[in-house]
């Protein structure tokens, strides 16, 4: 399947300019090839591509609406590494594992605090194509700690650090449930003042084993973790 990204909208589908370009300029597609274009929030249009000069235009044979999306859905709210390109990494491969929302934590000992975030967007479009998704990941903006768990939902909502001493259990203990949201701190961890006000909120702490992971490993652990609940 040759998917691109674009409006779906009654019967009316139009390619993204960055993607006609892509089509024309570097693929190099032919007239009456078969592409699919999905919107990213669950629609998939397929039919025959139509080169006109610079533009790549659809042909449609057939829109599919209100695909199912992944269940359950993953939130992962994770700090920023220092060097981007271990970020980037990680969501570009959370996303191909369906990953439903990515947020960037500032916590205290978060070294990064300025994110390209537009370059993220693209990257995780990028990996939804290549997985062939059609229900796109939501990247938020970088936002806070302090602000980040006033929205929260403490019963479905878990913390992975690597304090020893405070409690945490096996994610094998966490119960079924269809939305999860995990946190996951910088490369010097969470605050123990952060971990505490977590506690207080009722969100559980989880241990990821014996190893202690850098911040994107871990949050590649949850989104496999994740992965193997997938319906």
């Amino acid at each position: 399947m040759k998917l691109f990204h674009g409006n779906i909208e009654n019967n009316t589908v139009t390619i993204h300019d960055e993607e006609q370009q892509h089509i024309v300029k570097v693929l190099r597609m032919k007239n009456g090839e078969e592409v699919h274009v999905t919107d990213g929030n669950g629609n998939l249009a397929f039919g025959k591509l139509i080169l006109e000069g610079k533009k790549a235009l659809l042909e449609v044979s057939d829109i599919k609406t209100g695909l199912p999306d992944f269940n359950p859905k993953l939130h992962i709210a994770i700090a920023p590494t220092k060097n981007i390109d271990r970020i980037e990494f990680f969501v570009e491969k959370a996303v191909e594992m369906g990953i439903s929302e990515i947020s960037f934590l500032i916590t205290e000992k978060t070294e990064r605090k300025n994110i390209n975030i537009d370059k993220i967007r693209k990257q995780a479009i990028a990996a939804s194509k290549q997985s062939l998704r059609f229900h796109f990941p939501v990247i938020h903006d970088p936002v806070k700690f302090s602000d980040f768990i006033k929205v929260i939902s403490p019963e479905s909502t878990f913390v992975a650090h690597c304090h020893e001493n405070l409690e945490r259990i096996e994610l094998n203990q966490i119960p079924k449930l269809d939305h999860f949201t995990f946190l996951i701190g910088p490369e010097g961890d969470f605050s123990e003042k952060e971990i505490q006000t977590l506690a207080d909120q009722k969100v559980r702490a989880v241990s990821l084993g014996n190893q202690r992971l850098r911040t994107e490993t871990a949050g590649i652990f949850v989104a496999s973790w994740n992965y193997l609940h997938l319906k």
